[in-house]
């Protein structure tokens, strides 16, 4: 089983792209500098962890996409083919790296902002809860009576129909709801009660 302790930390994925096509991320840079390092596709290909034609039709799409050709492919023959980065892939490589380090700087910044994450983890665990349509309506909060612990709340989920719900007195507050206002009511069968008015 995966640890899930300890704080929670944010990253991301950063693309290029051209003309709504996704041109440049992180892989496509590391195959780029590979094969300047190593001037050859199939040692790059190696070193990056892919097959060799995956890293010829990756170099095909990269230089199909670019204004100028940011990969220069040399012929085989007497004195050996081999494969090397044009002054423009050069100049790419260099702008993604600017880009990628100025993208981490502030997602460290937002981390900084955040502050203590353990409170973040619940709530994240709770929006990201599995739910079908058919355990979930939303509708208008029309009464909310407050006890000492618990609160009940009613919600008109339309054609006259009401879901209540006892919750508990904090979680009314955090939800912050109100009469007139928004809701989902969501339940578990075995915790639902129908009756008929």
């Amino acid at each position: 089983m995966k640890d899930t302790t300890g704080p929670i930390g944010l990253t991301g994925n950063l693309w290029l792209n051209l003309a709504e096509n996704k041109f440049l991320g992180a892989d496509r840079i590391n195959l780029l500098e590979k094969i300047d390092e190593l001037g050859s596709i199939t040692k790059a290909a190696k070193a990056s962890g892919i097959s060799y034609k995956t890293a010829w039709d990756t170099v095909n799409l990269i230089n199909n996409l670019a204004e100028k050709p940011l990969v220069d492919r040399l012929a085989g023959g007497k004195g050996g083919g081999g494969t090397s980065l044009t002054a423009e892939g050069k100049k790419v490589i260099l702008q993604f790296n600017t880009i990628q380090e100025e993208h981490r700087k502030f997602l460290d910044n937002l981390e900084n902002r955040l502050g203590d994450t353990d409170s973040l983890y619940p709530f994240l665990r709770r929006i990201s809860m599995k739910v079908s349509a058919r355990n979930t309506f939303a509708g208008t909060v029309t009464k909310i009576i407050a006890g000492p612990v618990n609160t009940e709340v009613d919600v008109e989920i339309g054609g006259g129909n009401t879901v209540s719900a006892v919750i508990t007195h904090d979680s009314a507050i955090r939800l912050e709801l109100k009469v007139g206002g928004h809701a989902c009511a969501l339940f578990k069968a075995s915790s639902a009660i129908i009756g008929v008015s």
